[in-house]
């Protein structure tokens, strides 16, 4: 698959080297609004791995190519201080539906550190991947993505939770950076 990662920083890049060793064709690129454009055109599915305070401009520069595509949402919803941008009556996913009415939004990759996103295990344990999204046929898409990369991908719902997988995402950075605990962890789902 041709995929688009909007991001070359830690997630953009672990993204990048995990999806490649699946052999999907990958291309990651920074803030230029042509080339996030071009390379997303080009795509058949679109990651979006750059900071949530620049979603407003990727949307912008993303325009018609993302119409009809998956478009994963692995932003985290966070001021700079650490705190919720939005909480519980929205999600920084549903908000960008709302700005991609012509794509599928996904909610997934958020919960986990970008170490862990191109193996989906930490200290021998496999993570659990959350994936959220209204449209199934994109979800399933992103699930067996997701269960490629090595997570136990789980089908969360709706695009709606992301309304709690989002919160789930602050809970892991502060523990991981405010509490002390490092960023060589994650969350797993016993079942």
């Amino acid at each position: 698959m041709r995929i688009a990662i909007i991001g070359k920083g830690n997630v953009g890049s672990a993204l990048q080297a995990g999806l490649s060793q699946l052999g999907h064709q990958v291309q990651a690129v920074g803030r230029d609004p042509q080339h996030v454009h071009q390379t997303a055109l080009a795509s058949e599915l679109i990651i979006l791995a750059m900071p949530y305070s620049e979603t407003d401009n990727v949307v912008a520069a993303l325009g018609v190519a993302a119409d009809g595509k998956v478009v994963v949402d692995a932003t985290n919803l966070l001021t700079e201080s650490l705190h919720l941008a939005a909480g519980f009556d929205t999600s920084g996913a549903e908000q960008l539906q709302q700005k991609l009415p012509a794509a599928k939004v996904i909610k997934a990759f958020n919960t986990c550190f970008a170490a862990t996103m191109h193996t989906g295990h930490v200290k021998g344990e496999q993570l659990v991947g959350l994936v959220a999204g209204d449209d199934a046929a994109a979800k399933q898409t992103v699930l067996d993505m997701v269960d490629a990369l090595g997570f136990d991908a789980v089908d969360a719902g709706p695009l709606q939770m992301a309304r709690y997988l989002e919160p789930m995402a602050l809970l892991n950075i502060r523990l991981a950076y405010v509490q002390g605990l490092g960023p060589n962890m994650g969350f797993r789902l016993v079942r």
